[in-house]
């Protein structure tokens, strides 16, 4: 969801997912930006397979997203058969123009489906030549494997296939289905079908359409970590970066839904304490304790003294434009300002690696920790054994806090194989597009940019990336709710006054935004998908 303020990636960086910016709201998080994991050999995948990574000779950046693919096609080598393999795979995504001192990709154009069979050959041993030295044994097992028979006409396909012509979704579908069974001559058809179907500037599902056909001509190259780090033009400047994030937090409320019910939690929490320790496990700029600390300093009887320790790492400090220190010094200020007694800690370190000695806890506060759109970064027990996730729960639950807040994407990405996934997103992020595209006007002209900074990339990581490289690991309220429990926490149901003040939040909105309530446990939607849960334990 990739909008958020959160940073991530990599195990030692993981980003967060949520953004945002000025005083009042929580600011813009650089979770959008690449992350830093090295590319490896072999990538293993969730459900048990592997595959070889192609290294390209460049490495870097790519022109930007629209047109990463469509000036370097990307090459995958079928290491089971020995068969190099290199698809026409331009980018849907041709819609603004983009300089880069750097590209990634392989130099090679090469097609297995040309309108000239003859040319197959040729373009192979091209392929074959750059990649994996002269061996003509590889081009000539691949044609053994595929033969250069002329394509199947396009309307022939759908019907044998069974999709309508025009059905941008069931295409979609039966591409991922394809690329999941390694079809490689439906795949390329499909691609080639697909990149006539979609565009950054039309509906919102031909908008989803082309981010999702990225994933998949990524996921097929095995190189989804590479694009993954390197969808941008060129790197956005902290200040731009935090315009498109802010924009997104204003246009849609799923961020501002989760930060008020989470202030709201600890706000009952510490109500009547007079030392009160916060620990954020990712900071950003510090924007969501900003009403919290001017409701503190109107509480009958005065305020209390607050200490908040940031949690952080160096792609936030990127899209604050500096470190910790900014939001300690900003946070302090507004405190003096309010009256309220005031200390702020840094633990400039990635949340997988905080321990105990990082939070500085001292005896006789009230503790209350914050996970919002965060926890989701952590590697899990198929990811690490040593199941950070988990294992920061435990180590949170030692600390007897009074309160501790979570706020997470409801979605099922985390350990799902690569087909049910790539279904869930396309469900989940039809939902986001379809509630962006009806505040946000379409001929906005800052909307592709907001789309591709705050969204495309989780996108592209859901889909085509495996093992330890894929951060955005998202899962449903069931399985949090299991890991709590596993931890020794209890529910603690959030109160009826911060469900009423959301529900005041909504009327700004669309009425398609729904709020459930179940059991305590607060559901933000679009229509019949929920897509944020907020809830609180102790």
């Amino acid at each position: 969801m990739q909008a958020s303020e959160r940073d991530k990636h990599s195990n030692k960086s993981q980003k967060s997912y949520c953004p945002y910016n000025s005083m009042p709201v929580r600011e813009a998080e650089s979770h959008f930006l690449p992350q830093n994991h090295q590319s490896l050999n072999y990538v293993s995948s969730d459900d048990g397979s592997s595959q070889r990574n192609v290294h390209p000779h460049t490495s870097g950046q790519f022109c930007t997203l629209e047109s990463s693919l469509a000036t370097a096609r990307y090459a995958t080598l079928n290491s089971p058969s020995s068969h190099a393999f290199s698809p026409n795979s331009g980018s849907p995504l041709s819609q603004q123009e983009c300089q880069s001192d750097n590209t990634y990709g392989s130099p090679i154009s090469a097609s297995c489906i040309t309108e000239d069979p003859n040319d197959l050959k040729l373009k192979l041993r091209e392929l074959e030549t750059a990649m994996l030295g002269p061996d003509p044994d590889i081009v000539e097992s691949f044609e053994a494997t595929y033969p250069s028979n002329t394509p199947m006409d396009p309307e022939k396909w759908r019907q044998v296939m069974g999709i309508p012509r025009g059905d941008l979704k069931q295409m979609l579908i039966a591409c991922a289905r394809a690329v999941a069974e390694n079809d490689i001559l439906v795949v390329e058809w499909l691609i080639s079908e697909l990149r006539q179907m979609v565009s950054v500037s039309g509906e919102p599902f031909q908008r989803l359409g082309a981010y999702m056909l990225e994933g998949l001509v990524a996921k097929l190259a095995s190189s989804g970590s590479a694009i993954y780090k390197a969808l941008r033009c060129k790197e956005p400047t902290s200040s731009e970066l935090l315009s498109y994030m802010h924009i997104l937090y204003e246009v849609c409320p799923y961020f501002k839904f989760g930060y008020m019910s989470a202030n709201g939690a600890i706000a009952e929490a510490v109500k009547g304490e007079n030392m009160v320790h916060i620990i954020d496990f990712q900071i950003a700029q510090g924007s969501q304790w900003v009403p919290l600390i001017q409701a503190l300093a109107a509480r009958p009887g005065g305020p209390p003294c607050l200490r908040i320790t940031g949690i952080d790492d160096s792609v936030s400090a990127y899209a604050r434009g500096g470190g910790l220190h900014l939001v300690g010094q900003r946070l302090s200020r507004l405190a003096q300002s309010c009256n309220v007694p005031f200390e702020f800690h840094a633990a400039a370190i990635s949340g997988c690696d905080v321990e105990l000695e990082h939070l500085g806890v001292r005896p006789g506060e009230a503790l209350a920790v914050n996970f919002a759109f965060q926890l989701h970064h952590m590697p899990d027990e198929s990811v690490s054994t040593r199941n950070h996730r988990d294992r920061l729960l435990r180590m949170v639950k030692s600390l007897s806090p009074m309160v501790v807040t979570l706020v997470e994407q409801e979605s099922n990405t985390n350990t799902a194989p690569f087909f049910p996934r790539f279904l869930e997103t396309l469900d989940y992020y039809s939902a986001m597009f379809e509630s962006i595209d009806v505040t946000l006007p379409r001929e906005n002209k800052e909307r592709i940019s907001v789309e591709q900074h705050c969204l495309a990339r989780d996108i592209v990581n859901i889909i085509a990336c495996e093992g330890a490289e894929r951060v955005e690991r998202h899962e449903l309220f069931g399985k949090w709710r299991s890991r709590f429990t596993m931890a020794g926490f209890k529910p603690h149901p959030l109160s009826p006054l911060v469900n009423a003040t959301i529900k005041a939040l909504l009327e700004n909105y669309c009425e398609h935004y729904r709020l459930e309530e179940r059991d305590g446990i607060l559901y933000l939607g679009w229509k019949n998908r929920a897509l944020v849960v907020s809830c609180a334990w102790r």
